[in-house]
């Protein structure tokens, strides 16, 4: 049985990753600082280190004492607007982060890394579905500091034979269970709860844009998924020395609109969002090519927006 470190496994989505590695017959063990971690995440039967990813000679400490085999990368800072407000934060914390990990892996002899990377790192994509082999142009620091996690990587594969895949997620919601949904006040589904909770109208940022019903279009991919990609991702990493970049999404588009619509269906009453400016930055529309990870690893998703909206309303009410 192998064992992974999950860095960042109390968070949202590292907890359903966690789960899913369990599922597999995997050993797993977290590392997570609790900036944004959440204690009821963590499985009674995991074992669970606070520690810091700048922190590289604890990180080999826990290698070692724990016969860790690889190490999904999770802890990471997220939002793309904060990001432009904070360059240097998000690159201390993204890009050196990273790079005491991989220092810590290489000093152990640890050659198996899955990394969470994101559709940022496309900007507005060309064209639709993206593939992964599309222009990288991100129009954000975390989107670039997402790039240089790939470069690093890579760089590390021809260096000293790391074996690793890069998971560039689109849009994440959903749960798994109630015990772990998303409180994030970034991603567009709890926004919305959020919104109503406070007696407030969810918003839709413009409704000008060159699409169907004029509102954003993006690749909703359920959390469950998405940490089920993880654990196939793991294990072609275990199959020897590889180098692989995957979307995970849905290979499908959902406009704002139809999701805030979904929402009104799931909790039996309108929304009744209101339409704001535009947000700088939000390109008009992208979803995922999802071949080569249908192909390669063998995944695709099986959860669709009823299940994720749904999942997700369960875990906020219970979590309210």
């Amino acid at each position: 049985m192998t064992t992974w470190l999950v860095t960042g496994g109390a968070g949202y989505i590292g907890a359903h990753v966690v789960q899913a590695l369990m599922a597999s017959g995997r050993g797993v063990v977290i590392y997570d600082d609790f900036s944004s971690g959440l204690h009821r995440r963590v499985p009674d039967d995991v074992e669970v280190v606070a520690g810091d990813v700048h922190d590289a000679a604890a990180l080999a400490h826990v290698f070692r004492s724990h016969a860790i085999d690889g190490v999904v990368h999770l802890a990471a800072k997220k939002a793309a607007g904060e990001s432009v407000d904070v360059p240097l934060y998000y690159y201390r914390e993204n890009v050196d982060g990273l790079l005491h990990v991989l220092e810590a892996m290489e000093g152990t002899g640890i050659t198996r890394l899955v990394y969470s990377s994101s559709a940022a790192v496309y900007g507005t994509p060309v064209a639709n579905p993206v593939t992964e082999d599309a222009p990288l142009n991100p129009e954000s620091p975390y989107g670039e500091t997402k790039v240089v996690g790939e470069w690093m990587a890579r760089d590390c594969g021809t260096a000293w034979g790391l074996s690793w895949s890069a998971l560039r997620y689109f849009n994440v919601g959903g749960a798994g269970s109630d015990a772990l949904g998303d409180s994030s006040v970034n991603n567009l589904i709890p926004m919305v709860f959020r919104a109503l909770d406070q007696g407030r109208r969810p918003q839709i940022f413009g409704a000008d844009y060159p699409t169907p019903d004029g509102t954003c279009i993006r690749d909703y991919i359920h959390v469950v998924d998405l940490a089920e990609a993880h654990v196939a991702a793991a294990a072609r990493c275990e199959s020897g020395v590889r180098t692989d970049v995957f979307n995970v999404g849905t290979g499908h588009g959902y406009s704002v609109r139809e999701v805030m619509d979904m929402v009104s269906e799931v909790i039996g009453r309108d929304v009744d969002a209101e339409v704001v400016a535009r947000r700088a930055g939000d390109p008009p529309a992208t979803w995922a090519s999802t071949e080569r990870i249908e192909r390669d690893l063998g995944w695709s998703a099986s959860r669709d927006l009823r299940q994720m909206v749904a999942s997700a309303w369960s875990a906020w009410q219970a979590n309210a």
